[in-house]
């Protein structure tokens, strides 16, 4: 008798099938965390934008749109986009690994409500994304 050891090819080809079952369950999956956490950055950019607004107004009495004024710094691969008027401000974030129509968007005061594709706020301070 011949003393073989190793794997059969059929058990090989066993291996590397459950391999891609695996995989093509666990890609998709991860892809949307990836996507869930860029909207939480958008988010957690429109909420401090937020704050660093009003701490601006008490300081100014009133709105701008200079992020540099405001010290407002956003997320990486985020960009926002700030209105204001003397009355009020809006701001809409996009990430640069999603879509153009894909984003968030924010409005305080007499600030016409921003949309980003789907999304508008529907009352000031309110946060609204399209996923």
């Amino acid at each position: 008798m011949r003393n073989n050891k190793g794997f059969t090819l059929i058990e090989l080809l066993i291996v590397v099938v459950i391999i891609g079952i695996l995989a093509a369950i666990a890609i998709p999956k991860f892809s949307a965390r990836r996507e869930k956490a860029y909207f939480a950055a958008m988010k957690s950019d429109m909420k401090n934008l937020a704050s660093q607004e009003e701490i601006y107004y008490a300081n100014n009495y009133a709105y701008t749109n200079d992020a540099a004024a405001l010290e407002f710094h956003q997320s990486s691969g985020v960009t926002v986009g700030i209105a204001a008027s003397s009355s009020g401000w809006s701001a809409s974030a996009t990430h640069s690994e999603l879509g153009a129509s894909e984003g968030c968007a924010i409005y305080y005061g007499t600030a016409t409500a921003p949309s980003v594709g789907t999304a508008t706020p529907g009352s000031p301070g309110e946060v609204a994304c399209t996923s």
